[in-house]
Parts: C-alpha cells; sequence; structure tokens
C-alpha cells in the first residue's frame, strides 16, 4: 500500500482558491493511477479529478474548468488547484492512490482535508 498525506483545506469564501497537496509515500512512477475524492455531509463519497493512463486526466463535470489536477514526480505529490469555489464544493477531500499489490490492484486512501467554502 502507499500512505497519503494530503494538506492545503481550510475555510474560504466562495470565488476563492485554495491548492491541495497529496505527499506519497513512495515514487508516484510506481502507482498507477492517483487521484482526489470528496464527501460531503450525509453523501456518499465521488470522485473529483484523477490521472489516467497516458497522463490524461479526467474531471467530475461540477468542477471542469474551475479544477485541475498535477503532480510533481520529483516530490511525490499530487495537487488539485481549485479556482472560483463554490458553498457546494464544502466537503472533505481525500487523496487516493491505485497501485499493485501482487496481482492486485489496491486502492489506498489518505486521511482527508476538509474544505469548507463559505456564502
Amino acid at each position: 500500500q502507499v500512505q497519503l498525506v494530503e494538506s492545503g483545506g481550510g475555510l474560504v469564501q466562495a470565488g476563492g482558491s485554495l491548492r491541495l497537496s497529496c505527499a506519497a509515500s513512495r515514487s508516484i512512477f510506481s502507482i498507477n493511477t492517483m487521484g482526489w475524492y470528496r464527501q460531503a455531509p450525509g453523501k456518499q463519497r465521488e470522485l473529483v479529478a484523477t490521472f489516467l493512463s497516458g497522463g490524461r486526466t479526467n474531471y467530475a463535470d461540477s468542477v471542469k474548468g474551475r479544477f485541475t489536477i498535477s503532480r510533481d514526480n520529483a516530490k511525490n505529490t499530487v495537487y488539485l488547484q481549485m479556482n472560483s469555489l463554490k458553498p457546494e464544493d464544502t466537503a472533505v477531500y481525500y487523496c487516493s492512490a491505485d497501485s499493485l499489490s501482487g496481482l492486485n490492484l489496491v486502492r489506498s486512501w489518505g486521511q482527508g482535508t476538509q474544505v469548507i467554502v463559505s456564502s
């Protein structure tokens, strides 16, 4: 498994920006995919943005054009730049990493970082 540590959450006004960071415990070259999910109170965890094979990215429709996922391979870190934040973006944001353990693909999660967007 991969250890993941998120940071960068906080309280921001609507229209503001935040950048989340996710530091992995090993080279992200050894990780199949990494991404960001979020869970709002009373709701299921949902995909926000992920890297796909070949370096392509995938975004939830609700964040397209506002959020950008990126990575720094040298720092083993994945970022989520969040712009034009809305109150409905309020949630706990989790970093995920899918890596092979033998023949099995195992998903690891970070501890989560709270994002609160005030109106």
